[in-house]
């Protein structure tokens, strides 16, 4: 079986500030790369990562291009949908680069339950149905012409659940949520000097 995955990294990150949030440092990487990293060591077919306007590099990614990042994590969903097609994937693994807390282990257990085109496996946090998720091929039409920022939280709700560790579905969208990302990992705080 052939699965892409596609990580999204287009948000605008408007309770950030105007720091490019994902390039902000989180232990050894910035904060956008720790998903990427979890993600490169998988098996699989291809590896995209959807992105704006960002100074960071994605190794290991083929980059997709959102030029309209305001139009919505749906517009980033299918431009990364278009191109796993383009690659004949048959099922695509669909993760947030400001989640750094997933591991390898919990992406390896949503592959793990593709069973064929009709896959559709959410990740869980107590009894909310979230990202990352697989979504097999027969799902891709709807994935593709999805609207807004609500992304493909609705169809998460029919989705299998792979229930996530302890912490593992935190995501960062604030200054504060970096500092705590940053003292669970036992890093110093970052002190801006004037």
């Amino acid at each position: 079986m052939s699965v892409a995955a596609i990580l999204l990294a287009a948000g605008r990150s408007t309770r950030f500030g105007d720091a490019d949030k994902l390039a902000a440092p989180l232990g050894d990487l910035p904060l956008g790369l720790h998903a990427a990293r979890a993600l490169a060591a998988l098996p699989l077919a291809a590896r995209l990562v959807v992105t704006g306007p960002t100074a960071l590099e994605w190794p290991n990614f083929r980059t997709v291009r959102n030029e309209r990042p305001e139009a919505g994590m749906a517009h980033s969903i299918g431009l990364g949908i278009a191109a796993a097609r383009r690659l004949g994937a048959d099922a695509v693994l669909i993760a947030l680069a400001d989640m750094p807390f997933v591991t390898t282990r919990h992406f390896q257990r949503l592959l793990d339950r593709h069973v064929g085109p009709d896959s559709l496996v959410a990740s869980s946090a107590g009894d909310r149905r979230m990202p990352p998720a697989l979504f097999g091929a027969n799902w891709f039409d709807t994935l593709g012409t999805l609207g807004g920022d609500r992304g493909a939280r609705a169809l998460l709700d029919r989705a299998d659940i792979i229930a996530a560790g302890s912490g593992q579905m935190r995501d960062v969208d604030s200054i504060s949520d970096l500092e705590n990302a940053r003292i669970s990992l036992g890093v110093s705080p970052v002190v801006e000097r004037p």
